[in-house]
């Protein structure tokens, strides 16, 4: 038996929840795979499209109405998380009882502690929420203490911190239901980010990587691997070049050659590669995997997807 961290993004579960209840399903089916195959299995989803969608209605009906508050990052991120754990849960027991699979499935709620003096709060670059002009963000800016830039020349927009995730409040409990063998879904979104202030948590307005937050999860509970699911079957060099090149197998000291060569775009493969490295590197050489959710039955067995190494 082994015990796995399947990081799944959250564009792989559709962009409202109509779209996400059908997509689910084909996710839920390749997740019991892995169950079925006698494996433990932590889930870690993204929330992209879809802490977007909570943000931008909230501040959509904040503009129609002043009445209506603006419900700040945190906050939405939950929401995110409570949502899509729950059409993750139903969709993987009703998968489970398909199979005749006698499993329990829970998903947590989960904090996620950042250091308040990370280098990310220096310099805010994740935009969220809607376009608005010049005048309109200075002045949210100024009565919500927000970080405001120009977008691209599209309008501007509120932009937050993406700092690296040093500890989960919710460890001894999601070890204890991994324990019990509970199929469990974590750190959604990459986890509410919360600082430790005079010994109390406080929710802060950032997004953490669902990827580093994966590998965090995994070294916390001892997996002996992590997955991280994307839209590639392997990560790539030289992409789109006519010497692209699917990787089988990276090595830690390889990958930081193709990183320092600029291989991986930011926001897209790099913070994949980056916390793979961090999970290989903080286990002492447990492999780390990157490659599709159609394959991931042949991920393990290396048939397809790229293991990183030692």
């Amino acid at each position: 038996m082994s015990k796995i961290v399947v990081a799944v993004g959250g564009n792989a579960l559709g962009n409202s929840p109509e779209e996400q209840k059908v997509i689910v399903k084909n996710t839920a089916k390749h997740l019991v795979d892995f169950v079925a195959k006698n494996n433990e299995v932590i889930i870690v989803h993204g929330n992209g499209p879809q802490v977007g969608m909570i943000t931008n209605a909230f501040d959509l009906a904040h503009k129609s109405d002043a009445k209506s508050p603006i419900v700040d990052f945190p906050e939405a991120g939950a929401m995110s998380q409570g949502y899509i754990g729950y059409h993750l849960q139903q969709a993987i027991v009703n998968e489970l009882n398909a199979r005749h699979l006698k499993k329990s499935v829970a998903a947590i709620i989960t904090q996620t502690v950042v250091d308040a003096d990370d280098q990310a709060f220096q310099n805010p670059s994740k935009p969220i929420g809607l376009f608005m002009d010049e005048t309109e963000a200075k002045q949210l800016a100024q009565a919500n203490h927000w970080d405001v830039k120009e977008d691209a020349g599209r309008g501007w927009r509120r932009v937050i911190a993406s700092p690296k995730p040093i500890d989960i409040v919710e460890k001894a409990m999601i070890k204890t239901l991994v324990g019990q063998g509970y199929i469990t879904i974590t750190a959604g979104g990459g986890g509410v980010p919360v600082i430790q202030k005079n010994n109390r948590y406080l929710g802060v307005a950032a997004v953490i990587d669902k990827d580093f937050a994966a590998a965090k999860i995994a070294e916390i509970i001892e997996a002996d691997s992590l997955i991280i699911l994307t839209a590639v079957d392997r990560v790539l060099i030289n992409y789109k070049q006519p010497n692209e090149k699917g990787l089988v197998e990276m090595s830690i000291a390889q990958a930081k050659q193709y990183i320092e060569e600029n291989q991986f775009a930011p926001g897209s493969m790099l913070p994949k590669v980056q916390a793979a490295m961090t999970f290989v590197q903080s286990t002492n050489g447990k492999p780390a995997f990157i490659g599709s959710l159609e394959q991931v039955d042949e991920v393990l067995k290396g048939l397809s997807g790229t293991k990183i190494t030692k």
